[in-house]
């Protein structure tokens, strides 16, 4: 059984037992998170459910189990021989959530 989410404009496929990571923080670590946005779900029995654009009365829960930080993004920007040269970065923090059941 799996399931496709839709959690802070992305797409993440899922199942019961699979650790993913969604995008920002979601609160804090053994708090408990409920994704109502379920665009897809597959059955064990081989039932395929999409949805329009949800599955009405699907869900899915997890446990949060903490947060991580993403690689350092460089940007540079340059116009040649014009001197302007630019640097900028960042590091996106992203919620560690370990799926636990898949209601539908």
């Amino acid at each position: 059984m799996y399931a496709i989410i839709q959690s802070k404009g992305r797409q993440v496929r899922v199942a019961p037992g699979l650790t993913v990571q969604i995008d920002g923080t979601a609160g804090e670590p053994g708090s408990k998170v409920t994704f109502e946005q379920v665009l897809f779900l597959a059955k064990d029995g081989g039932e395929l459910m999409a949805g329009a654009p949800f599955v009405s009365g699907a869900k899915v829960l997890g446990v949060i189990d903490g947060e991580a930080r993403g690689p350092k993004i460089r940007v540079f920007k340059k116009k040649r021989r014009k001197g302007m040269r630019r640097t900028k970065g960042h590091r996106a923090f992203y919620t560690r959530v370990r799926i636990t059941d898949i209601v539908a």
